[in-house]
């Protein structure tokens, strides 16, 4: 891009996040949809790891996951999250800091009925972040679940669904020469967005 040339155009960051998801999409990033989902425990000790994001509006980002894995305890417990989507051939980065919660249990259905077979039968076979003895114990339960659901649809785990982290922070950052980056933050101030140029 031009050294001149503004990393933002417009006041509204989700409109942004589309131009930039999508210019990720277009550039053949591999998977532009994943991103680092960082929680904390209420004592304040970090966790991060990459989920895929599976939709988004002016509501928030919607990731899914079990309800019982390590991420979905911690959210329960301290629903302040943040998350990192990082588009390396373009250099650019995104950062989102808000408050999650879990979406309806309408939303999870209609999403899992998209899900190819074998992750919904993984949905209903995975203990997530539970300790496993050995990879046959699993492969055993992916049976049991194939039988129990053999002759009609794999329905939605009452154990499993979405969150949506409602935004308070975007920062968008754009890769310059000599690291002398473009980093520009959103913060949500009532109905609207402030926004801030910072330093490198």
């Amino acid at each position: 891009m031009d050294d001149n040339e503004d990393v933002i155009a417009g006041p509204d960051p989700i409109i942004t996040f589309t131009e930039w998801f999508d210019a990720a999409t277009q550039a053949a990033v591999p998977m532009p949809e994943a991103m680092t989902l960082a929680t904390a425990t209420p004592d304040g000790m970090p966790s991060a790891r990459i989920v895929l994001l599976k939709g988004y509006d002016g509501n928030g980002f919607v990731f899914f996951t079990n309800y019982g894995s390590r991420k979905a305890e911690e959210l329960d417990t301290n629903p302040n999250a943040a998350l990192c989507f990082h588009w390396t051939q373009l250099e650019r980065q995104v950062r989102i800091e808000g408050r999650v919660s879990r979406i309806s249990a309408q939303e999870s259905d209609d999403y899992f009925r998209t899900r190819p077979h074998g992750s919904r039968v993984g949905a209903w076979a995975s203990r997530q972040s539970m300790p496993l003895e050995n990879r046959a114990i699993l492969e055993t339960r992916v049976r049991e679940v194939e039988d129990r659901f053999r002759d009609g649809e794999i329905p939605l785990p009452p154990f499993w669904g979405g969150y949506r982290l409602a935004p308070e922070r975007i920062e968008f950052w754009q890769g310059r020469p000599s690291r002398l980056h473009d980093r520009l933050l959103f913060e949500r101030v009532g109905g609207g967005w402030k926004i801030t140029r910072l330093y490198p």
